[in-house]
């Protein structure tokens, strides 16, 4: 008795083809890998004006942002925030508050990733900033509201200075903010 043959069904648009040595093509399912990642920013204030910085990677990538960062190993969130808002801004910030999250997610080759980032309010220490260029950070400034809300490139990040500056103006009037 003759075993039946076995048929493999593929869905080409989900597969890659691979070429063996001598004839053999093999194809083989593409998997898409999800990454989940976690970073922290600030929206630094001082004297009314917030820091923003201009990224410019290979002129396909710019806009005006927010200091922000990745998390590395034991740290805490607002350690990284810190770090990251000194090390792409050169700016020196205190926290005040966290302000919160936001998320969202974008594709590099093959794989999915999905970003969570939190914000914390800072209180720059000056006006001081220059902007990190390994990280392809052009320029840097302290701008008004009016200014930054319309250079910012992102619309989850203008919500987030929105809700900072806010709460910043809180702070003010209440006699919290020197």
């Amino acid at each position: 008795m003759l075993a039946a043959p076995v048929v493999l069904s593929y869905n080409i648009a989900n597969c890659v083809t691979r070429r063996l040595p001598g004839t053999l093509t093999v194809l083989q399912e593409k998997r898409q890998v999800m990454i989940e990642a976690v970073s922290c920013g600030g929206v630094v204030i001082y004297h009314s004006k917030i820091l923003l910085l201009y990224k410019n990677y290979k002129n396909r990538y710019e806009g005006w942002v927010l200091p922000k960062g990745t998390v590395e190993p034991g740290e805490t969130h607002e350690e990284t925030a810190l770090r990251e808002v000194k090390e792409e801004s050169g700016a020196a910030a205190d926290i005040v508050e966290y302000v919160g999250k936001n998320s969202y997610s974008f594709t590099v080759p093959e794989d999915k990733v999905e970003k969570d980032v939190h914000w914390y309010l800072m209180r720059g220490k000056s006006y001081y900033s220059k902007p990190q260029a390994e990280e392809y950070f052009r320029d840097s400034g302290y701008y008004k509201y009016h200014e930054a809300i319309h250079l910012l490139k992102f619309d989850n990040e203008r919500e987030i200075m929105e809700k900072a500056y806010e709460l910043y103006k809180k702070l003010r009037r209440d006699g919290n903010w020197d």
